[in-house]
């Protein structure tokens, strides 16, 4: 998991972290250095012990040597005798320079000291009588009894020194006992401590993580619900549009028919009827240049009229689509475009099998290209390309202008946004391609008519 995200979300998880590694390293680093010095205390106290030990050992050794030497008169026996007396006197130096500064301990070596210093010299006195050649007072020296009750003090107070000592060594155990004891509820009250927050942590976390997969599915179900009524409102609006788009055309058609039928029957009549009052003027009243005149102009304005009306209802409805098809009527659309303004076409056009409101569109999509092109493009050269491959029918006009930027369309373009709505509506695509300097491409595809090609 991502550090850096979990103190993010929960701020003091990472502080109480640190506090709590620093506790136990506090912690553990202590109880370590008390120990150890405890354990130390306790290396020392029974080294002590031993050195208390080998005090009373040399004793008894100097003690053996000295009556092996006065029954054998064996020179061999004085070697273990000045042995043990050196060991005595250093375990008592020892003893001296460590207990120096305990007053009971003092006085308790004091009296150890002196009981030793009164035990060599009765085992002194002995060898010194034995190596004068008075070898019965020496041992009737040892039969006495004085180096028994000499040396019964000194074990005496030896054993009380080693009691003394054990019971130093037994309080610095039950110390470092304490101390582990204390280090081990120390280090449990903390691991639980952490435990106890770790799980509330992920507790915490746990609850959030599953507020936010509740959030999730809301959210999810609410975006499935607008995708829905987005897509039941575009197939709302897609119909609409198509039936907007059939009654324009179907307004378009009727208003074609009844100019075709209605007003150009009467322009049709009203030019006949003056090219008959003029034939009158000029048998009837020769001589009358202002009213012939007049009469021409009225003739002129007349089939003016009737032509603009032709160009209405080719807009409105070319005639050619319905008698001649698709096909001859792109050419005559483009090739009239051409010859106004000038331009070169080039037609690729194949006969293809299309439903009437197809065509209709198709011809609407090519005428709104061409005014494009006209007002926009400043184009040279014009490129019309028609076929059907594989029940698909594809339209594409091309030209050579300055082109724009296709990524950035103007919000102004309402041309291409009704061309691409008017091909979505009959189930086809539109797709417009163009960069700066480079010309246009529109290309629109539409499923072919299964009835025409049967």
């Amino acid at each position: 998991m991502n550090l850096l995200a979990v103190a993010k979300r929960s701020p003091l998880v990472l502080p109480l972290a640190c506090v709590a590694a620093l506790a136990i390293m506090f912690l553990s680093e202590h109880s370590y250095w008390r120990a150890s010095t405890t354990l130390d205390d306790m290396a020392a106290i029974a080294k002590l012990k031993v050195t208390t030990g080998l005090l009373l050992v040399g004793m008894l050794d100097a003690e053996t040597g000295q009556r092996g030497y006065l029954l054998t008169a064996d020179k061999a026996y004085l070697e273990p005798y000045v042995q043990g007396l050196k060991d005595s006197e250093a375990a008592m130096g020892v003893l001296s320079l460590e207990y120096g500064g305990d007053q009971y301990f003092s006085t308790l070596l004091a009296h150890i000291n002196e009981l030793q210093l009164a035990k060599k010299q009765v085992l002194a006195q002995a060898l010194a009588w034995a190596d004068e050649g008075r070898r019965e007072q020496a041992l009737a020296l040892v039969k006495s009894g004085v180096g028994k009750a000499q040396m019964d003090k000194l074990r005496a107070d030896i054993a009380e020194l080693l009691q003394l000592e054990t019971e130093r060594f037994d309080r610095q155990r039950e110390r470092l006992n304490l101390i582990l004891t204390v280090s081990r509820i120390g280090l449990a009250a903390l691991c639980a401590s952490s435990l106890l927050a770790l799980f509330l942590y992920l507790r915490q976390t746990l609850i959030l993580k599953q507020q936010t997969l509740e959030s999730r599915r809301t959210l999810q179900d609410d975006r499935d619900q607008l995708q829905d009524e987005a897509g039941l409102s575009t197939l709302m609006l897609t119909e609409l549009t198509q039936h907007l788009l059939t009654a324009r055309e179907d307004e378009r058609g009727r208003l074609a028919r009844d100019l075709h039928d209605e007003l150009g029957a009467l322009l049709t009549s009203a030019k006949l009827d003056a090219a008959r009052i003029k034939s009158r003027l000029v048998n009837l009243v020769p001589g009358a240049p202002e009213a012939l005149e007049r009469l021409a102009h009225l003739v002129g304005t007349l089939n003016a009229s009737i032509a603009l009306g032709r160009t209405i209802i080719e807009d409105l409805r070319p005639s050619t689509l319905s008698n001649l098809g698709l096909l001859p009527t792109l050419e005559i659309l483009v090739r009239e475009f051409a010859e106004a303004k000038g331009l070169q076409v080039h037609c690729e056009l194949q006969p293809v099998e299309l439903a009437s409101g197809a065509e209709i569109i198709v011809y609407r999509v090519v005428q709104e290209a061409v005014t494009n092109i006209s007002k926009y493009a400043q184009a040279r050269q014009i490129w019309l390309k028609m076929q059907q491959v594989d029940g698909v029918v594809t339209v594409s006009v091309r030209d050579d202008g300055v082109g724009f930027d296709s990524e950035v369309v103007p919000r102004s373009t309402y041309g291409l946004l009704g061309m691409r709505m008017r091909v979505e509506a009959e189930g086809g695509q539109l797709q417009v391609s163009s960069n700066p300097g480079q010309g246009t491409l529109i290309q629109i595809s539409l499923p072919a008519c299964s009835a025409n090609l049967a």
